[in-house]
């Protein structure tokens, strides 16, 4: 069981990086609070299906189309729903709130709301200390260390990324510098999206999707956010492992575990709230500081 808790906590870790730290990454900048961001996952795996299945493409054919139509998708969002609110952050929490419901009814309406199954991707069994990994878990790991290392490389090694840091630390002295900040945003908000899109492709294929897939990443993403420190994407990566390994030992070790994963992640949020309210690393790029 140890070995399955341990190889089981990596992937769903992966998974949840992705989605933390995109979602960490555009409060970071923006200091936007997207609920719509797992919505947006779950519009990726749709998407998915839709060219897979029914439109007959090939599998990274359907995958590329799928993230690039979310993530232009988020950013038309971003300028039709969210920048015309965004100094009223109530307002953006309850604008990013009724996108995620939109999606799910347009995509219920769509499809219904019956679970659908996608196809393995690619098939075979790999061991690793004793466990047996389908190639198509594996693959989830490997795509989510891929494209963490890719948003690494555009946040340390290009103007992009140097421009992100700059607005994250202090938007005013960026926007003084002659950066265009509302630019800059956006490309955050481009760049969450199509994280949490390839999160919902690469894990379409192993659960089943369905118009409320987004509701339990969401709850399991804002603990680790809050875990990790709101804004700080080394809090979002660590507090995603660590709420990775604590689902899969909820999971495996106690009765009806898996009816149990959220109370247990919801409690893990309310005692961060209450003993460190900033998280782990606090605020926003603290790391650069």
């Amino acid at each position: 069981m140890l070995q399955d808790i341990l190889v089981t906590g990596l992937i769903n870790g992966g998974v949840y990086a992705l989605l933390a730290v995109g979602f960490s990454l555009v409060f970071g900048v923006a200091r936007i609070v997207n609920i719509a961001h797992t919505a947006f996952y779950m519009l990726a795996a749709y998407c998915f299906y839709a060219l897979l299945v029914h439109a007959g493409l090939a599998v990274a054919s359907a995958a590329a189309a799928a993230v690039l139509a979310v993530t232009a998708l988020s950013v038309l969002c971003y300028k039709l729903v969210i920048e015309p609110v965004r100094e009223h952050e109530a307002a953006v929490l309850i604008a990013t709130i009724a996108l995620a419901l939109i999606f799910q009814e347009l995509m219920q309406v769509a499809f219904g709301g019956n679970f659908l199954g996608i196809p393995a991707t690619i098939s075979g069994v790999v061991s690793l200390a004793g466990v047996n990994i389908p190639y198509q878990r594996l693959l989830i790991l490997v795509v989510a260390a891929a494209m963490l290392a890719a948003t690494w490389a555009i946040l340390y090694r290009t103007r992009l990324g140097l421009a992100i840091r700059a607005t994250a630390n202090d938007l005013e002295v960026a926007s003084l510098l002659g950066m265009n900040v509302h630019r800059v945003a956006m490309a955050c908000v481009a760049i969450s999206v199509a994280l949490a899109a390839i999160a919902g492709v690469v894990v379409a294929p192993v659960f089943v999707v369905d118009p409320r897939m987004w509701l339990a990443p969401l709850v399991t993403m804002l603990a680790i956010v809050v875990l990790g420190g709101l804004g700080s994407l080394k809090g979002s990566l660590i507090g995603a492992l660590i709420l990775g390994y604590v689902e899969a030992i909820t999971v495996f070790a106690l009765p009806a575990g898996a009816y149990l994963k959220g109370a247990v992640a919801l409690t893990i949020m309310i005692v961060v709230l209450l003993a460190r309210p900033e998280g782990l690393f606090g605020v926003a790029f603290e790391e650069e500081r």
